[in-house]
């Protein structure tokens, strides 16, 4: 069965099969477009109702390729359904019209700009390098899930609220909705391994002096790589690593933080960046294969090449007046040297000086 014809019978026995349930729902085929990734999808509502769940269809064509029958698959799509419908938050829909009811509930996440540039151009966003930051609405975020909303300009629109007063708000309510937290990585494989048995190993505790990587994140480690945009973000991070450091896009969810004290260079970062990505992270949590840096003193944020680059220049100017200095400083020593030399003595190889060019 092609896909084509797999999507509409699917359609029609699923929504049979759950009238056979004594549910009568309305199922539409819609393209879910998420940050990093875009769908083909089952929307299907309980008749007259507000909410629905979205069913992947190509994730469920796929299961008949991977050994399940027509039948299992359909029976799936018709769990998965109820589920989704037993466990949906429990939220007023009217208050998502209502900003000053929802503002407290905003979250900010980044996202690379490159991999959703189509869907950036209807939500509301702002720059970061080849980054974006984009807004989202946390309903609820427990052990059994997370629901939310993602802004997009029609809604700011009815909001009647600009893009700026949106990031202010953000940058007020994220960090209390979403703290940020920043821990050595021995104490994140402390966490995740037990206190005791990585003491044994002799991972753990290790003097802050000695961490070479920090991971920065949320307490539910969900979209936590949006602690980039947060407003003492920066500064905080530059004070565990002790001055300018490198960031490390390990995923949406995260970010690593490296001490730029000169035990790792950029390009050995960037490919370990591109290795990860490759090999350990889902295209949905993918940030981006770059490396950033943090630039303690002059306060910039910018791609690991353009520091470079800037670095660079600053060199080059340095060496520049460096040499000028040295041609000043050496005009200025001969001067000195004249102006200790006595009087008679200058007038005297001066008046040489002359009667010399004169024969």
């Amino acid at each position: 069965m092609d896909y084509e014809n797999f999507k509409e019978q699917f359609v029609n026995d699923v929504k049979e099969k759950l009238y056979e349930q004594g549910t009568e729902v309305d199922i539409s085929v819609n393209t879910v477009n998420k940050l990093n990734e875009s769908y083909e999808a089952l929307t299907i509502k309980p008749v007259d109702a507000e909410v629905g769940v979205n069913i992947p269809i190509d994730k469920f064509y796929g299961a008949i390729d991977n050994g399940a029958s027509y039948d299992e698959v359909v029976d799936r799509a018709v769990k998965t359904y109820t589920d989704g419908i037993e466990n949906k938050p429990d939220f007023d829909i009217a208050a998502l019209s209502d900003y000053n009811q929802m503002k407290d509930k905003l979250a900010m996440e980044v996202v690379s700009a490159e991999t959703n540039k189509e869907l950036l151009e209807t939500v509301p966003h702002k720059d970061m390098e080849d980054m974006a930051v984009v807004y989202r609405f946390v309903i609820s975020s427990d052990e059994e899930g997370r629901a939310s909303v993602l802004i997009t300009n029609k809604m700011l629109e009815n909001y009647g609220v600009t893009p700026e007063q949106l990031h202010a708000d953000a940058l007020e309510n994220a960090p209390q909705l979403k703290p940020m937290e920043i821990k050595g990585m021995s104490e994140v494989i402390a966490e995740m391994m037990g206190v005791e048995q990585a003491e044994l190993m002799g991972i753990y505790p290790v003097a802050p002096e000695d961490e070479q990587i920090f991971v920065a994140s949320v307490p539910d480690k969900v979209h936590g790589a949006g602690v980039l945009a947060y407003q003492d973000f920066m500064d905080k991070a530059a004070e565990r690593a002790g001055g300018d450091f490198f960031i490390l896009p390990s995923s949406i969810h995260e970010i690593l933080i490296v001490p730029d004290n000169g035990k790792m260079d950029l390009k050995s970062l960037e490919s370990m960046v591109r290795e990860v990505n490759a090999t350990q992270v889902a295209p949905s949590d993918k940030l981006t294969d770059n490396v950033y840096h943090y630039d303690s003193q002059a306060k910039i944020f910018e791609l690991g090449e353009k520091f470079v680059e800037r670095q660079a220049e600053h060199d080059d100017i340095s060496e520049g007046k460096e040499e000028k200095s040295s041609v000043i400083s050496e005009l200025k020593a001969k001067k000195e040297e004249v102006a200790k030399t006595p009087k008679k003595d200058v007038i005297e190889k001066g008046s040489k000086a002359k009667g010399d060019e004169a024969l």
